[in-house]
């Protein structure tokens, strides 16, 4: 099983943040660079897979302070070895598929072939109504719904997904979609050394990067990642839901079971369960209720049957405690889901930098090598 590490990110801790506009703090957004510096190195000499950033804009609240995932990549391989670095994911109805296919590739050659490239669809309005205002109508689509804003959403991100292969496989392109034409129209351009000798950098992974999708919950989504041999995150959802989708995604991609599929879970591991949990209420709980539960995560924990909602920790649906706890809820997940990949909720700035470095060495050093092959 692979493991990564998943940052909003954060800035400030709980107190930090409920003084209130602690995003405006630049002493604050210095010290989570600092932070995250020396957590993604020893990462990489713990021998985690990958670090995933997302991207949102306008969030002077202090959540999920990640405007350009892709810069925070470059600023993490820039100071690791073998770690790769991809974001989780970059809104591509909000932004120029071009642009996002020529940063990427960038990356690509910058780390020296150690980008992932992940791809979201955007639900918060307040900055995707914004950012995406020059593409056509197109809206944040909140999780859960079914309409024609996200009809329109998902539209447009595919019109861009394809867009972006075509820019990492073709050395000259020509695209009429509903929202990007490539050339705009009659732009003249003639140039012989063009035609001779091509344009922009490839990624130097071929035929791209790996591909990843997070917070795929639907069975829509979950088709479509499975024909386009995308790996799709899952949130914690419960687990009729989860057994549901691993199975649609083995049905739909002919693959074995688990195979092309993450799961995201809130990792926190101290001494003793009482000290983790305490962490956990201060970071997971406090930032699932004051942030995530507003935009309808939390539906996807209902029973889809009517009966009772999901155990959290019963059901590893979050990894929080001892290292012996944290190794049974996480034997608990394996034995009735075959995930492969597992992304960690890294909640820095809301736990103590000393303690979230424990818990990033306590994850890699002493709960996964229980459950090596």
């Amino acid at each position: 099983m692979k493991t990564s590490l998943f940052y909003l990110p954060s800035i400030g801790s709980r107190a930090e943040i409920e003084q209130g506009m602690a995003g405006l703090r630049g002493d604050l957004y210095d010290r989570m660079l600092r932070e995250l510096s020396e957590q993604t190195v020893l990462a990489d000499a713990l021998g985690y897979d990958s670090v995933h950033f997302t991207e949102h804009h306008f969030h002077i609240e202090g959540f999920e302070i990640s405007q350009n995932p892709v810069l925070l990549d470059l600023f993490v391989a820039m100071q690791t070895q073998r770690l790769r670095v991809g974001q989780l994911g970059i809104v591509l109805p909000a932004d120029n598929p071009l642009r996002v296919a020529e940063d990427i590739a960038m990356l690509d050659h910058m780390s020296g072939g150690r980008a992932c490239a992940g791809f979201a669809r955007g639900y918060q309005r307040r900055w995707v109504d914004t950012m995406a205002q020059q593409t056509h109508g197109i809206h944040g689509a909140l999780p859960h719904e079914h309409d024609a804003i996200d009809a329109a959403n998902r539209a447009a991100f595919e019109e861009c997904y394809r867009l972006i292969l075509r820019a990492w496989t073709q050395d000259l392109l020509c695209a009429e979609g509903k929202s990007w034409r490539v050339p705009a129209g009659p732009t003249p351009w003639s140039l012989e050394a063009t035609r001779r000798w091509g344009v922009v950098p490839k990624p130097v992974q071929k035929p791209h990067p790996p591909l990843f999708q997070p917070f795929a919950s639907s069975e829509q989504s979950i088709r479509w990642c499975a024909a386009e041999g995308i790996t799709a995150v899952l949130p914690p959802l419960h687990p009729a839901r989860e057994a549901a989708l691993f199975e649609l995604y083995a049905e739909v991609s002919g693959r074995p079971a688990g195979e092309g599929l993450g799961v995201l879970r809130d990792v926190v591991i101290a001494e003793s369960d009482a000290e983790a949990l305490a962490l956990w209420v201060d970071s997971g709980l406090f930032c699932g209720q004051a942030w995530f539960e507003p935009f309808g995560f939390n539906k996807g924990l209902a029973d889809p049957a009517g009966g009772e909602p999901a155990n959290l920790f019963e059901d590893g649906l979050v990894l929080v405690g001892s290292v012996d706890t944290v190794s049974r809820q996480l034997e608990r997940l394996l034995a009735r889901l075959p995930a492969r990949w597992l992304f960690a909720w890294t909640y820095n700035g809301l736990i103590p930098h000393a303690k979230l470095m424990r818990s990033i060495e306590s994850f890699a050093t002493r709960v996964l090598p229980r459950f090596a092959p």
